[in-house]
C-alpha cells in the first residue's frame, strides 16, 4: 500500500496529541505519565482518560485485579467481575446473555472491559459516567451479583482479614466502597488494546493484510457505511462515535411505542441503581438509552460499542442476539428493522456476498495480536456458520423489495481507493506550531 504524503505525519500528530477525540474529557486531567501503550492507543488519549487522583498505581492496580476475581463479592460467592468479563476471552463471556448468581440471566450481552478506561460512558446505555460508578452496579444488581446494599458489602470485605491488611496498605484506611471501586477502575484502566494487525497496516505496512481484508476496509469507509458510526480516525480512535443509535435490533421483540409509555411511569427516580435493576431485571431493557434520559428520541438506543476486538467479543449486539458477524452484516445490509424510532442513517446496503466475506475478514483483523489464537478460533467457528443466516434478506438488501430508498452510486475503487488513504485520508496535518 501506498501512503500518501501527510498521512504518516498526520498519524504521528494524533497519536501524540490527541486531537479530536471523541471522549469528552473529564474536568480533572492526569499529570502523570501513562504506561507502556500500543501502537494504537495514543499517550494524549490515556492521559485524558485518567482523572487526577484515580491514576492505575501499581498498587491500586493489583488490589482490584484481585477484588475483579474476587467471588466473595457476590451474596452467594458463586459470581465475580471476572466471571462475565473473562480476560482470557476478550474480557467477555462468550454467551449472548450473562448469568448471574443462582444461574439468573441479565437482558444484556456483556461489553469487553478491554479499553473500556476510553468510553465516555458506561453500559450499553451509558448510565455510568466513570468506571467507579459503574464497578458499583452488577456487585448490587440482585441478578448480577445480589448484593443488597453497599453497607452488607463492606460489612463482609472487611470480615476477610486479608482485605483489611491490603486496603490499609493501598489506601491507608479501612475498606470502603468507593476506593473498593476505585481499586477495580485501576485495574480496568490497564486493560487497553491497539496491537492489531490493522495497526501495522496503518503504519505503513502494506502486508499486514490481505487483499480481500483491504477490500474490506474500502468497503468499510465507502458502500457499507460502516465509518458513520464505527470510522477509525482523528476524531474516533476506538471505532466508535461514542453515541446511541436504535438500529433495530429489538424492533421485532417489541411494541417499541407502548412500551415507552409504560417505561414513563415505571422510571421514578432515575437514579442509577434504579435504572440497572430495570436495565437488566425487566422487558424495559429493551429501551435502551431512554431509560436514563427519558427522550423519546432514545427509545431502543444502545450505544456503537467498540469493533477493536470484535472478533473475539461476540456474540454481538446489546442482547447479544446475533451469533456472527455475519448475521451482523446482513442486519446492516437489509436496514435493519423497521420502527418507529430507528436511526435515519439505517438504510439497505445492497452489499454483495463477496463483499459482506470481505468485510468480515477486516473486522477479524482489529483484534489485538495477543489473542491471535483466539481471533483464528472464532474466525473458523463464526465461518462453519456462514450457510446459517437468520438474518439475510437478499431481496431487501438489493431494493427487489421494501422501501428503504435507493443507494448511491458505488465508488470507483480503481480511481479512488480508500484502503490506500491510511486511517485519516489525504488531508493536511496541523504542525504543533499552528495549533498554537
Amino acid at each position: 500500500m501506498r501512503l500518501p504524503s501527510g498521512v504518516v505525519t498526520v498519524l504521528a500528530v494524533v497519536l501524540n496529541s490527541g486531537v479530536g477525540l471523541a471522549a469528552s474529557p473529564p474536568s480533572r486531567q492526569a499529570p502523570s505519565a501513562p504506561p507502556p501503550l500500543p501502537p494504537g492507543v495514543s499517550a494524549t488519549l490515556w492521559r485524558l482518560s485518567v482523572p487526577k487522583g484515580l491514576e492505575p498505581t501499581p498498587e491500586r492496580v493489583a488490589l482490584g485485579e484481585k477484588l475483579f476475581r474476587e467471588k466473595r463479592l457476590s451474596v452467594d460467592n458463586t459470581v465475580a467481575c471476572m466471571t462475565c468479563h473473562e480476560p482470557e476471552l476478550g474480557f467477555t463471556d462468550g454467551k449472548p446473555l450473562s448469568e448471574g448468581v443462582k444461574q439468573q440471566k441479565v437482558t444484556r450481552n456483556s461489553p469487553t472491559v478491554l479499553n473500556a478506561l476510553f468510553n465516555a460512558t458506561q453500559f450499553w446505555d451509558g448510565r455510568a459516567g466513570t468506571l467507579e460508578d459503574q464497578a458499583k452496579l452488577p456487585i448490587l444488581n440482585p441478578r448480577e451479583m445480589g448484593m443488597p446494599d453497599a453497607d452488607t458489602v463492606m460489612k463482609k470485605v472487611r470480615g476477610i482479614p486479608e482485605y483489611v491488611t491490603d486496603f490499609q496498605a493501598v489506601f491507608g484506611r479501612e475498606p470502603t466502597f468507593d476506593d473498593l471501586a476505585v481499586a477495580i477502575a485501576a485495574f480496568e484502566r490497564m486493560q487497553f488494546s491497539g496491537d492489531a494487525r490493522f495497526d501495522r497496516f496503518i503504519m505503513g505496512d502494506s502486508k499486514a493484510l490481505t487483499a480481500s481484508e483491504k477490500n474490506g476496509w474500502a468497503l468499510f469507509n465507502g458502500k457499507a457505511r460502516c465509518n458513520s458510526c464505527h470510522a477509525g480516525n482523528a476524531v474516533s480512535p476506538l471505532f466508535s462515535d461514542q453515541k446511541f443509535h436504535n438500529i433495530g435490533v429489538a424492533a421485532h421483540k417489541q411494541d417499541f411505542v407502548t412500551l415507552a409509555r409504560k417505561g414513563v411511569q415505571v422510571v421514578r427516580t432515575g437514579d442509577e441503581k434504579q435504572i440497572d435493576e430495570l436495565a437488566l431485571n425487566s422487558e424495559f431493557s429493551e429501551l435502551g438509552r431512554f431509560l436514563v434520559t427519558q427522550q423519546e428520541n432514545d427509545v431502543g438506543s444502545f450505544k456503537t460499542p467498540t469493533l477493536r476486538n470484535v472478533g473475539i467479543t461476540g456474540p454481538y449486539m446489546h442482547d447479544g442476539s446475533l451469533a456472527t458477524l455475519w448475521d451482523v452484516m446482513d442486519h446492516y445490509n437489509k436496514g435493519g428493522v423497521a420502527n418507529p424510532y430507528l436511526d435515519g442513517g439505517m438504510q439497505r446496503l445492497g452489499l454483495t456476498e463477496p463483499e459482506i466475506d470481505d468485510l468480515v475478514a477486516f473486522l477479524f483483523t482489529l483484534t489485538d495480536t495477543k489473542f491471535d489464537k483466539l481471533n483464528k478460533e472464532q474466525l473458523t467457528k463464526q465461518r462453519a456458520r456462514k450457510n446459517t443466516r437468520p438474518e439475510r434478506d437478499t431481496a431487501i438488501a438489493m431494493g427487489k423489495k421494501g422501501n428503504l430508498g435507493d443507494l448511491a452510486p458505488n465508488p470507483d475503487l480503481s480511481v479512488k481507493n480508500p484502503a490506500d488513504l491510511g486511517i485519516y485520508g489525504d488531508v493536511t496535518p496541523v504542525t504543533a506550531t499552528k495549533q498554537r
